[in-house]
């Protein structure tokens, strides 16, 4: 799918959005007009780029606004960034999410035993190429790692592009141990202790930190899928969430063009960026 981006406000500050078009131009929302599927009858999904790889900004579907653009998460006041902790920097993936999923917090898992965390289901992109903000990418799925995130279930679907000259190697999360070695285990150490700088205790993980494999990931997936429907239709409870969409016809929350235009045009013009804090680059090494 042809999506372009549209930046509004100033980059590192609070008013700060990204908005998301369709190749005809027209204004969307990432987390409900994007397809789930790329191509599904061979399980090709669609995954937009939030974080790319060795940045700290946590961008993220603003899943409470219309049109759900990208913006930065904001902790006690201030924007927040992830922590670099030795030996990493900034995400080691690709980080995004998956479009039309859910992680419908009133569902309790039944191998987490925890409900979801609200959110679209999230993904860890292992290829090559360090995308942009806002990219949409096409990924073979290939595991997942089940994250208990103080208490909610949020699933790290690990995935990589499809078009990433290696994809075809990639098949099943086996194929990760044995092509880059140590990566799964890098992956579990950075969930496990990126909250620690900020005085939080270590993530825990359903299955013992163990990943499940392609199978099971795209189980899951697909499930998120059917809680997304029910959202999007309004056949359970949105709450807070913001459904507006252009392009689900079936749904209550299918807006106009023109309503679409007016949600971006309210949105302050792309401004100068502010600089980012130099804190950010500080290191953190965490004795485990």
């Amino acid at each position: 799918m042809s999506v372009t981006v549209e930046e509004r406000g100033k980059p590192n500050t609070q008013d700060y959005r990204v908005f998301f078009k369709n190749s005809e131009g027209k204004y969307i929302s990432p987390f409900h007009d994007i397809p789930i599927y790329a191509n599904e009858a061979q399980n090709i999904f669609h995954a937009v780029v939030e974080v790319p790889r060795w940045t700290n900004a946590k961008m993220e579907i603003a899943t409470k606004d219309a049109l759900n653009p990208l913006k930065q998460d904001v902790k006690k006041g201030n924007l927040r960034y992830v922590a670099n902790v030795f030996p990493h920097r900034g995400y080691i993936w690709n980080y995004g999410a998956i479009p039309q999923t859910w992680e419908d917090p009133n569902h309790k898992d039944s191998d987490t035993g925890c409900c979801g965390d609200n959110d679209p289901i999230d993904i860890c992109d292992i290829g090559n190429k360090v995308c942009s903000r806002g990219e949409v990418i096409k990924v073979k799925v290939l595991g997942t790692l089940a994250l208990i995130d103080e208490g909610e279930t949020d699933w790290k679907v690990i995935v990589i592009n499809a078009e990433d000259p290696e994809a075809g190697d990639f098949n099943d999360i086996d194929d990760v141990r044995r092509i880059k070695p140590g990566y799964l285990e890098a992956t579990v150490d950075w969930f496990k202790t990126y909250k620690v700088p900020d005085g939080k205790p270590e993530n825990q993980f359903g299955f013992n930190g163990e990943f499940k494999d392609r199978d099971f990931a795209i189980k899951t997936v697909k499930s998120t899928h059917e809680f997304w429907k029910a959202l999007v239709s309004k056949a359970t409870s949105t709450g807070e969430l913001n459904c507006m969409n252009t392009s689900v016809s079936n749904s209550p929350f299918f807006c106009s063009a023109a309503d679409a235009d007016a949600v971006v045009k309210s949105a302050p013009a792309l401004g100068a960026e502010d600089p980012i804090p130099s804190s950010v680059n500080k290191w953190f090494y965490y004795e485990k």
